[in-house]
């Protein structure tokens, strides 16, 4: 690697940042990697050095690295003022103007267990300000790694230093648009370029986007290919609020967390460093408030790109409870992203067939920062190792698509056990049968859930539990059957393939729970949100279940009925494809109640406000904060009376 020395580029940057810093001490310091040594002053000055580099194009250091360097600085130094401010951008000798409202950085996180410590801020502001953790929503997006900026309908300007920044209503006026046809005056967003756009016309002319980022906005004449980016509306402003997004209770983030991030980190076509998590209810974002530099309710999880190439040992087949035999590549003990990695899931086993992933195959292996590492592309290919039988009931394993498949369904401890766990956690009713308890149950022929639920009391025992734990277990398969559940939550516990939780209850808004066993892949896919893949694969899952299922069901579970789109027809519904959220404590009944209710006349119901609700319902004890944020957004807010004389004026 050849030795960094600013250039005339570079100096030209940190000579507007006013430093006085010797820079063969930076130089010194970014060559051999060693920042320890460096004085506190140095250390900022490189800190600073290396995000104005950065947000104009040229960095000299990784983004995570500069990231661990300002953690590791702000355990050292806490009080430090370069911590209460916000990396301000670096443009030309313009004017700076107060910015119309405050843009504060976002505080980072790169690990799972970060964004858990987070949450559990969220969930103790939510307690001191009474809210119910049941109404704790995080909305999640895309951390765009464009141009940090404003738009207040007139004026377009930088972030600058988060309090005061520049004008650039220059870009507007040479044709820069807004994301999705969006309309001006949408406050903070970032000015970015499409990837696809990059790659295809312009990878060949600049080294990276950012450079483009920086020409968008210059003062001087705009380089024709970036105009004839903007005229082909490659270049954009891109508001926050027009973001693709996922709102989410905080335990679904929790638990379906590296989910969440593919599908967000995949959603636009624009180059991003990690996605955004922010609380939605208005209450607690007043409650944590800000530091002078980050707000507290708001982090960003950022991940870290650094790969590694490590050698496969073997490739080892696991059957989960669908069947699906999923490949596990066993590895090199490799240190990585502050893990030793051992082992990787392989997506499925026509990528070990293709890839050629086997015993001496060398991969490249990438964390990002999440908690599963992942395979980024193979290095060196061999001979694929290929599962025949599968590891739990020695079954020939057919091919079913790009997966390999055990069909012994009945018989395979592997799926019979998953399934098993499948069904108590889903219906989430019971606290004694997690998987150690069906692992052991399993282990003595316990195969299916009706057999499990005509376990007598006296009989636990025999399964070598203690006298006390047999009674517990005996009490909760009573609780599970005499507590009120959903009937699309215990359709949903079943596992059938393509019906989670979402398909379930829009199956049972339109079919009774019995009914949905004769329904032909024809009739479901006339239902709004089904396609033809999605209704054949329900059908056969629903084939394969349907014995087991009515064993479960005439035992006589507490099921509330999910209302049918009945009723009132959806051309005489006010709600019908309406977006509703219900707030507050209300009178004429519970949240819940009037939430079906409202589902049964057609409306969507949501619980958090986002720019495309309806109608925000307003029962009691609801505050300012919250109404005003929805009528910014164009909400229609209706107090609970004001509701109810809507649907009685039908």
């Amino acid at each position: 690697m050849s030795e960094f020395i600013f250039n005339e580029q570079h100096r030209s940057i940190i000579h507007k940042l006013e430093l006085n810093i010797e820079l063969h001490i930076i130089e010194k310091a970014i060559n051999e990697q060693k920042f320890d040594s460096l004085s506190n002053d140095s250390l900022v000055g490189l800190l600073k050095i290396a995000n104005a580099l950065y947000r104009s194009g040229t960095p000299i250091i990784k983004d995570t690295q500069y990231d661990l360097l300002l953690k590791d600085f702000s355990i050292k130094q806490p009080e430090h003022p370069y911590l209460n401010s916000v990396e301000p951008e670096i443009l030309a000798e313009s004017k700076t103007v107060a910015l119309p409202q405050k843009m504060l950085s976002t505080d980072k996180a790169y690990s799972f267990e970060e964004i858990k410590k987070w949450i559990d801020r969220l969930l103790k502001a939510a307690k001191e300000v009474q809210i119910d953790p049941d109404e704790v929503m995080i909305r999640v997006t895309p951390k765009l790694d464009g141009y940090a900026a404003f738009d207040d309908g007139e004026t377009l300007y930088t972030r600058g230093d988060g309090v005061r920044g520049q004008d650039i209503t220059r870009a507007i006026t040479r044709g820069l648009r807004v994301a999705n046809d969006g309309k001006r005056g949408l406050g903070a967003g970032e000015i970015v370029i499409s990837k696809n756009y990059f790659d295809e016309k312009l990878t060949h002319l600049f080294e990276n986007s950012r450079n483009i980022q920086a020409g968008i906005i210059a003062e001087k004449k705009v380089d024709e290919n970036i105009q004839q980016a903007i005229n082909e509306g490659a270049c954009l402003f891109y508001p926050f609020r027009l973001l693709e997004n996922r709102t989410e209770h905080y335990s679904k983030i929790l638990s379906d967390f590296e989910s969440i991030v593919d599908e967000i980190w995949n959603s636009v076509d624009f180059d991003i460093d990690g996605i955004i998590l922010e609380v939605t209810n208005e209450a607690i974002k007043d409650h944590m408030g800000a530091t002078r530099k980050f707000h507290r309710w708001q982090i960003a999880f950022k991940v870290n790109n650094d790969g590694v190439e490590v050698e496969v040992l073997d490739v080892i087949p696991q059957t989960s409870r669908t069947g699906r035999v999923t490949p596990v590549a066993k590895l090199v003990p490799t240190k990585l992203s502050g893990a030793t990695i051992s082992r990787v899931t392989v997506h499925h086993y026509n990528m070990v067939k293709t890839s050629g992933i086997g015993p001496g195959a060398v991969i490249q292996l990438v964390r990002s920062g999440l908690v599963i590492p992942k395979i980024e592309k193979v290095i060196k290919k061999v001979e694929p190792k290929l599962a025949e039988l599968c590891p739990s009931c020695e079954s020939r394993l057919l091919w079913e698509s790009d997966n390999l498949i055990c069909p012994n369904k009945t018989d395979c401890p592997a799926q019979t056990e998953n399934t098993l766990i499948h069904f108590f956690k889903t219906l989430g009713n019971n606290d004694g049968f997690g998987p150690k308890v069906i692992e052991r149950l399993a282990s003595f022929g316990k195969k299916h859930i009706h057999e499990i639920y005509a376990i007598e009391a006296h009989h636990f025992s025999t399964f070598k539990f203690g006298d006390k734990t047999s009674k517990n277990l005996f009490d909760q398969l009573r609780v599970s059957r005499e507590v009120e559940i959903e009937d699309w939550r215990f359709l949903s516990a079943f596992g059938v393939s393509r019906l989670g939780a979402g398909n379930c209850d829009k199956l049972l808004q339109h079919h009774s729970l019995t009914e949905l066993f004769d329904l032909s892949a024809e009739v479901i896919v006339k239902i709004d949100g089904f396609a033809e893949v999605s209704a054949e694969a329900i059908v056969e899952g629903l084939k394969k279940v349907r014995e087991e299922f009515f064993k479960v069901y005439e035992l006589g579970f507490n099921l509330s009925v999910t209302p049918k789109q009945s009723g009132l027809k959806s051309v005489d519904s006010p709600l019908a494809g309406k977006l509703v959220v219900f707030t507050g404590s209300m009178t004429q009944g519970s949240r819940g109640d009037m939430e079906k209710h409202a589902k049964a006349l057609g409306a969507k119901v949501a619980k958090s406000v986002t720019g495309k609700t309806t109608y925000l319902v307003t029962g009691e004890k609801v505050g300012e904060i919250k109404i005003n944020a929805a009528k910014d957004k164009g909400v229609s807010v209706l107090s609970e009376q004001e509701y109810l004389d809507l649907l009685a004026n039908v």
